[in-house]
């Protein structure tokens, strides 16, 4: 791989790795820096835009002290992709929920413009005793 493309996909590396602190440190205002304001979000069966999205799925209620481990990370030009684990103390319990998941990013200008994911929030419910453990038959 040329130096000059290595180079990109290291600093696109680097603004996702930064953006994903900012769930652990809540520095919402950071996201001005490492996100496009009109950012296009795929995800969840939904496909919306603006950054304000991110910032509120920031302050999760009932959630707090996350805690976020980059499992694996792909970076290629402007595309970054993470699987990740998120841990959070649930306020009510005071117990550890984790919940993992996959995203690919796409930069350009060294922030974030677009971005797909999905998440086990389905897990993360089952373990705060919201939803039954058994998985429902369709």
């Amino acid at each position: 791989m040329p130096d000059a493309i290595k180079s990109i996909a290291e600093r696109n590396a680097e603004v996702v790795r930064r953006y994903l602190r900012i769930f652990e440190t809540c520095q919402i205002a950071d996201l001005e820096h490492l996100m496009a304001e009109n950012v296009l979000i795929h995800g969840a069966g939904r496909h919306v835009r603006g950054r304000h999205h991110t910032e509120g799925a920031m302050m999760t209620p009932g959630l707090s002290d996350c805690r976020v481990r980059i499992d694996d990370l792909f970076a290629a030009g402007d595309r970054v992709t993470v699987a990740f684990t998120l841990t959070y103390a649930h306020d009510r319990t005071g117990r550890d929920l984790t919940m993992t998941g996959i995203k690919s990013y796409r930069l350009q200008h060294g922030k974030i413009v677009e971005f797909w994911g999905e998440t086990d929030l389905y897990g993360l419910l089952r373990q705060a005793g919201l939803v039954p453990e058994p998985i429902p038959a369709f």
